[in-house]
């Protein structure tokens, strides 16, 4: 089997898909794309196809060995999205040829089914709330809020009432019963993480995701001991190596490797086999669309440190057959290769020219804020 082609596609609201075909007439698919960076990941993987073109798909291993070790520079988002998106595809034909699904090539499922968490939005407290009731009504067991845009090194008290009722007002219409993780996004310095996270551990969040920008593992730390709250990071870590240090010094006690940003499906297998070590705990990030959600869940069936998975499709107009939520959680998908079938019709018909921008938050003096 030799691969013959590798085509990408802009698909709304901001993902890249790639299909890689073969002259065996088995295709695989994967999403290789960095937010707000579509062509410059689409080039990435034009120009590793130079090297895929006339080679055996089902060497993976290989393959991302080869391609990442060749490069005199190496990782960063746009070379390890791409590389991430194509070794997707690559399982996705193994499993394919060999009639299995991933998780089988990868020890096997230690479960089930596959616990999904919502995202609720607002703008005012009582939006949140009613979002909280929703997802509560859908059978989710666990939400994520991210209640804050730009914020200052040092905010006002104002600040932090605000977000502690909004957190409150949500806590109180979801119940005990609900985890309610609260992203940050990296917008708070280290002590004002600090103090957040000190105002909202009496209602118990899941976790913090990214109290604080992950550059610097030791200010992760310096909030991680002073709270009870689990500390979670990673969507912006790559490969085995960026996530060393966060385990060796317990800066997190969950991490979020994207499995289309930090490698790949078997590359963030081997993070949750170091986050085993130090009983640490894997929440996928997936901001993205229904190809890397599958692969995913393919990583999330067979290790046995999954904690819930973040998705904002289920694929409804881009797969043969969507995935279906019961009761929070979504079946472990018994077809081969992803376990989905892409409809290859409607991503042509639903191109658009890739230009998505991220957001520019400011300040109210006019300087740039994090996104």
């Amino acid at each position: 089997m030799k691969i013959t082609q590798l085509e990408t596609f802009y698909v709304k609201p901001r993902w890249v898909f790639l299909k890689v075909d073969t002259d065996a007439d088995i295709a695989g698919w994967g999403e290789p794309v960095v937010e707000g960076w579509s062509h410059t990941t689409a080039a990435a993987v034009e120009e590793m196809g130079r090297y895929l073109i006339g080679k055996d798909p089902r060497r993976i291993e290989h393959h991302w060995q080869t391609l990442y070790r060749s490069a005199f520079y190496r990782g960063g988002p746009v070379l390890t999205s791409a590389l991430s998106g194509i070794e997707q595809a690559l399982w996705d034909i193994k499993g394919k040829a060999l009639g299995v699904p991933v998780y089988e090539l990868l020890g096997g499922a230690t479960r089930d089914r596959i616990r999904m968490y919502g995202h609720v939005h607002g703008e005012t407290w009582g939006d949140y709330a009613e979002s909280g009731r929703t997802n509560l009504e859908r059978g989710f067991t666990a939400v994520k809020i991210s209640p804050f845009r730009a914020v200052r090194f040092v905010e006002t008290p104002a600040f932090v009432e605000q977000v502690v009722e909004l957190f409150a007002s949500l806590r109180e219409a979801a119940g005990q019963a609900m985890d309610i993780g609260v992203d940050c996004h990296g917008r708070l310095s280290p002590a004002m993480a600090i103090r957040l996270a000190e105002a909202l551990a009496p209602y118990a969040p899941m976790f913090l995701e990214e109290p604080c920008l992950p550059e610097n593992v030791d200010a992760m730390v310096t909030v991680a001991r002073s709270t009870s709250i689990p500390i979670a990071t990673g969507e912006r870590l790559f490969t085995k190596w960026g996530f060393r240090e966060v385990l060796e010094k317990q800066a997190a006690a969950i991490l979020q490797p994207d499995v289309s940003h930090a490698g790949g499906i078997y590359e963030c297998r081997k993070i949750a086999a170091m986050a085993e070590v130090y009983y640490a705990a894997l929440a996928p990030h997936c901001p993205l669309g229904p190809i890397a959600l599958a692969a995913c869940i393919q990583l999330d069936a067979c290790i046995p440190n999954f904690l819930c998975q973040e998705h904002v499709t289920l694929g409804e107009g881009y797969l043969a057959e969507p995935f279906e939520l019961k009761d929070g959680y979504v079946p472990v998908p018994t077809a081969p290769g992803l376990g989905i079938e892409v409809d290859e019709e409607a991503v042509r018909e639903k191109r658009y020219d890739g230009n998505w921008e991220n957001p520019r938050l400011q300040h109210e003096d006019g300087s740039h804020a994090d996104w």
